[in-house]
Parts: structure tokens; sequence; C-alpha cells
């Protein structure tokens, strides 16, 4: 019995060291990923899709989708290393390297000036994107008199974002009437926090204590700031190392997303990439996902949109009509349901920050623009309706519900399934 449990043991070890060197290279191969939620939308993986069971075919869609690729969320995130550099530079105290990035975040400026926060020309194009390849792949779910009712948070790129989606299926077909809406109304359920949640996010005696020792024993910036500035004691008086160094780490992240091609990758090793996107994806694992320490608060976060799935589903099968239902809200939100949709690798629940980057990747599951679509089928003189769940336009499982039709389910499992979670 010892033998066997060591055997156990070794193997186990094995998986998690091979997973986590193949996370590693795969951030180096595609340094974008190291962006984490600013990842831009991966449309190259997308894969051809498993027919549907003899006779059956798609008939409504309920969709959920992050906004597209924005800007840094706040100007000031340019604007305080510009700033710091400028001033730098004016005391002569940068290198060669320093004053190239100087040169490279002024003219990146003239693009994001006044933008903080907005939907990108790239979010834009994303949006429709998904939207054209949602039509040419289920073109009988929108049909003259479809039922398609879309709905965004109050945050401005967010209802541009679901504007953009909604007027490429006009384009297409303009014959489809789209009910769209923005306000309080759909934000309570759309982008709800518990009080729970909210105090466990904002408490500083709690997790963060943990998370600062991870981050400080992650970030070493001190080649990075003697490669920007020639002069040592400047540093010590002006510059913060580690705050400059996560503030270029989000603008390279950034640059994925904006018009102006530039890059600022070169400024950082492999490995002090890798390092900076676990800090990142340690505190969104903790925050919005299913890391223990939270101890499951944050399933309750999207049980409203949960609930308002079921229900919108329900209605549109008993009224045989066809259609979607179209969500628009933010990457915390798509964690969250992802998580409590229970689909593959998404709500992994760990709790050794060591392995947090092993458990779950921001990456896979909310870059911008990323969606979960839920696509129902019927067949005609049968009460059996399936579902087929999908992330960022692939087919993805539910392991914790049984199926004779992977990647099928049947809906009433589905419905049973997800009304013991709400």
């Amino acid at each position: 019995m010892k033998k066997i449990y060591l055997a156990l043991l070794i193997a186990i070890t094995n998986l998690s060291v091979v997973l986590g060197q193949s996370i590693q290279q795969e951030l180096s191969d595609t340094p974008e990923k190291t962006a984490g939620v600013n990842y831009a939308y991966p449309t190259k993986d997308i894969a051809t899709t498993t027919a549907a069971p003899k006779g059956y075919q798609a008939f409504y869609i309920s969709h959920f989708g992050r906004h597209g690729s924005r800007y840094l969320t706040s100007d000031t995130e340019y604007k305080e290393v510009l700033d710091l550099l400028e001033e730098a530079n004016k005391n002569n105290t940068l290198t060669s390297l320093g004053n190239d990035v100087l040169k490279r975040l002024q003219q990146l400026w003239k693009e994001v000036e006044f933008r903080g926060g907005d939907l990108a020309p790239l979010g834009q194009k994303e949006q429709r994107g998904i939207a054209e390849r949602m039509y040419k792949q289920y073109p009988k779910v929108f049909v003259k008199d479809a039922q398609i009712e879309a709905s965004a948070t109050t945050v401005v790129r967010v209802v541009l974002s679901m504007d953009a989606f909604c007027e490429r299926l006009k384009e297409i077909n303009p014959d489809l009437k789209i009910d769209r809406n923005a306000g309080i109304k759909w934000q309570r359920y759309l982008n709800y926090n518990t009080p729970e949640a909210t105090a466990f996010k904002a408490a500083k005696d709690t997790w963060k204590k943990e998370y600062q020792e991870f981050e400080d024993k992650h970030i070493h910036p001190d080649r990075l700031v003697k490669s920007l500035f020639s002069n040592t004691d400047y540093v010590a008086k002006k510059v913060d190392p580690s705050a400059l160094m996560k503030k270029l780490f989000a603008i390279a992240g950034g640059m994925q997303n904006v018009e102006t091609k530039l890059n600022f990758y070169d400024l950082f090793e492999k490995q002090e990439l890798f390092d900076l996107w676990q800090t990142t994806n340690y505190r969104q694992y903790v925050s919005d996902a299913n890391a223990a320490v939270n101890k499951g608060i944050m399933f309750e976060n999207q049980k409203p949109t949960l609930k308002n799935i079921i229900e919108s589903a329900n209605a549109m099968i008993a009224s045989k009509g066809k259609g979607a239902t179209l969500r628009f809200a933010h990457d915390g939100n798509l964690i969250t349901l992802a998580m409590l949709l229970h689909l593959d690798g998404s709500y992994n629940s760990v709790s050794d920050p060591a392995t947090f980057y092993e458990a779950w990747n921001n990456f896979r599951i909310a870059p911008m623009a990323g969606n979960i679509q839920m696509v129902f089928f019927r067949k005609r003189k049968s009460e059996d309706i399936l579902i087929k769940f999908l992330l960022h336009e692939k087919e993805i499982l539910v392991p914790t519900i049984k199926t004779d039709l992977e990647p099928y389910y049947h809906w009433k499992d589905v419905e049973k399934y997800y009304k013991g979670l709400l």
C-alpha cells in the first residue's frame, strides 16, 4: 500500500511539474497572454463544431459576453509613467533605452489621451466578428420573426460592445428586430456582487497580506530600472521600482488592444513576464474565481444571471419560437459565471498560491470580448431539448453534468443541475 501511495504521489508531482512548465512555455511563446484579462480576443484557434444529433436544429442562443478590447482603464496608467520619464529626461538621468521608451510613450499618448476605459476600435471589430460567426453558424436562429433581446451594464464600453454586436447582425439580416437595453435594471443581475463578496475584496487584513508577500517574492524590478535610469541616487529619490515595473507591464499588455503599433515586451525578460502575470492571475483568482481562501462566496455573484438564463431559455422553449438573448458585461462577471456554470477548467479550487497558475488562468477564461454561448437544439415531434456550451466560440464540457451525447447535454439534466445550485 505504501508503494502504491508513493507511486501516486510521484505521478501527481510530475504532472504538476509538466503542467507548470507547459503554461510557462505557452506564455513564453505568446507573451501577449501574460496580459491576462487584457489579452485580445483569440480567434486563431476557433475549431469546427460537432454536428448536432440527427434531426436536431438550433433554435435559441443564450449569450454572455465581456466588452471588447479597451484602452487601459484610466489615462493615469499611461500618464504616470510618461510624466516620470519626462521628468527624468529633464534631469539627464535616462539611459539610451530609457529615452527610447520615453519616445514610444509620447507616440502612444497621442492615441490614448482622454480614452481611459474606452472601447477601442479593435473591440468593435471583435464583437462584430463574433456576431457574424454566430449568424453564419446558426442562421436558422436568426429568422425574420426571431425574438432577440440584448442587454448591457451601464458602462459605455459595454453598451458600445452590445451595439457593435447587434449592428452586425442587422447588417447581415436587416429584417431582424433587436430589443436593446442598458441600465440599472439589467446591471442588477449582470454585474451583481453580494455584500460579502464586496467586503472580502476590500478587506486589507484577509488574503491581501499573503498576496503582498507573493508579489514581493515575484516582482524583481532592479534589472529593469537600471536599464532605464543612469543615476541610482535619482532612482532612490524619485522612483518606486516595483510600481514602475507593474505599470510598464500593464502598458505592454495593453498594446495589443490599441491602434498604435508599438511593443514594450522587449523591456522584460521571459521569467519576469511570467512572474508578473502570476501576480495578476493570483489576484483575480482570489477576487472572482474559486480560490480556496474565499470559501466559495464568489459563486453567489452570478446566481441572478444564472436565474435569468434559465428563465429566458424556458420562456423561449415554451413559446416554440426562435431567437437569442445577448448579455454584455465585464471580466469579473464572465469569470464568475464560467465558474458557476462549472465549465471545464473554470472552477478548480486550490489553497497554495504557488499552484494557483496551474489551477486557473485568467487569459483563458476572460480575454477581451470573451464569451459564453449556450446553444439550444430541438427536434420535431420530440420534447427533448439539447444544449451545448461554447467558451470563446469553442465547444467546452461541463464535467459535473452527465451526458450520453458529448458535447451535447439534455436541457432537463442541465436545468435540474443548475436549479440545484440556485
